[in-house]
């Protein structure tokens, strides 16, 4: 059986001292990621690792074992992200391509109205458009989603086109 070599004794990491590390651990995680906001996650999770549990060490380097700690954190942190799909957000201005507002650009400003009006609907109302209207669920199937009677769908979409309506028209008058 092979035994470890070890410099000296064992001697427990002293959670109280940690804090002195700070700023040089800061800066190295910046380095690392490039970012400040990634900097601070990556110290404080490097901190929860250590504080974990006990960690003996075998010379008084804290800081060098520290740093350790960080890049291998880093490492681990980097590939876990590499495996995931990256998703990027879609520019403000870029818009879905419609085929058929795409040879009408009123239809399209036309369409963006109607959108931002179900938007400010209230939430009830907005749900039912929605599913009904938008996404193209029956009256019985939207009531069974969003957990309600088929009749209170129907007034619900009523009341929704009308206030749409009215928004894209300021002159009509409300039935309601």
């Amino acid at each position: 059986m092979l035994s470890a070599v070890v410099s000296g004794p064992a001697r427990q990491l002293d959670p109280a001292a940690l804090g002195d590390h700070v700023d040089r651990l800061y800066r190295a995680a910046w380095a690392l990621c490039g970012s400040r906001e990634d900097a601070e996650d990556l110290v404080q999770e490097t901190f929860a690792k250590v504080l974990a549990k006990p960690r003996f060490l075998r010379n008084d380097d804290d800081l060098g074992y520290l740093l350790r700690v960080l890049r291998n954190t880093f490492v681990s942190r980097h590939r876990t992200a590499m495996r995931r799909p990256q998703a990027s957000p879609m520019p403000e201005e870029l818009e879905p391509m419609d085929v058929s507002s795409a040879t009408r650009p009123d239809h399209a400003v036309e369409a963006r109205q109607v959108f931002e009006y179900i938007a400010a609907l209230p939430d009830d109302f907005r749900d039912a458009l929605v599913a009904v209207d938008v996404v193209g669920l029956s009256y019985g199937e939207a009531a069974k989603l969003l957990k309600t009677k088929e009749a209170t769908i129907t007034s619900r979409l009523y009341r929704a086109r009308a206030q749409v309506a009215r928004g894209m028209d300021p002159s009509r008058e409300s039935v309601l």
